[in-house]
């Protein structure tokens, strides 16, 4: 597993000495998943984080009715977790699955106090992450609110253009919150646009 992709992401926010990045991968455990296999299920206890290095994973929320509403993708160099599940441990309102054949690490709630503990630098390296999915929920939730449906999914396509490519068309459309065929017509606009 590509352990040099995790030290180059966590490099972006702190300085880690060799020995540092030696205990830190310690702590981590590979994981590989198939595709459409779980990570973790609704009202399970997701005990860990994942960081990506390979493949998709998403997490949904399955309403009453049953449809799907995706709260993140997760793409290689991305973290992902039911993080209220985690930090409050209590069973999680999230699934979490895999779109495509993925591997990634995994770093306990349990380890990763322990990290906190012995490295503080680890403590801002989560602060910052945090923030940052902190930041990126609250646009996504303003955008949801105020945005058409079309604007939503120009949005999503300058966001995230590394996965326009990867994805299925209904896993953006339950991200955005519309159905697939209303999303064929965004599309089909959205392309006479950039032409």
């Amino acid at each position: 597993m590509n352990k040099a992709l995790i030290l180059e992401s966590i490099s972006k926010h702190i300085s880690l000495t060799k020995k540092e990045e030696e205990y830190f991968i310690s702590l981590l455990q590979g994981k590989k998943l198939k595709k459409k296999q779980f990570l973790v299920h609704e009202n399970e206890f997701n005990k860990h984080t994942a960081f990506i290095t390979k493949g998709c994973l998403r997490s949904y929320s399955i309403d009453r009715n049953g449809f799907e509403h995706i709260i993140q993708f997760a793409p290689p160099g991305w973290w992902i977790a039911d993080i209220a599940s985690v930090i409050s441990n209590q069973p999680g309102k999230l699934n979490i699955d895999a779109l495509e054949d993925s591997e990634m690490f995994m770093l306990s709630r349990e380890d990763q106090l322990t990290l906190f503990e012995k490295n503080p630098k680890f403590e801002r390296f989560f602060r910052i992450i945090t923030e940052n999915s902190i930041a990126a929920n609250s646009h996504r939730l303003i955008d949801y609110m105020g945005l058409t449906a079309q604007e939503r999914y120009f949005t999503f396509c300058n966001r995230y253009p590394m996965l326009m490519q990867s994805l299925p068309q209904k896993q953006i459309a339950a991200y955005i919150g519309v159905t697939p065929e209303f999303l064929s017509k965004i599309k089909a606009e959205y392309l006479k646009k950039k032409k």
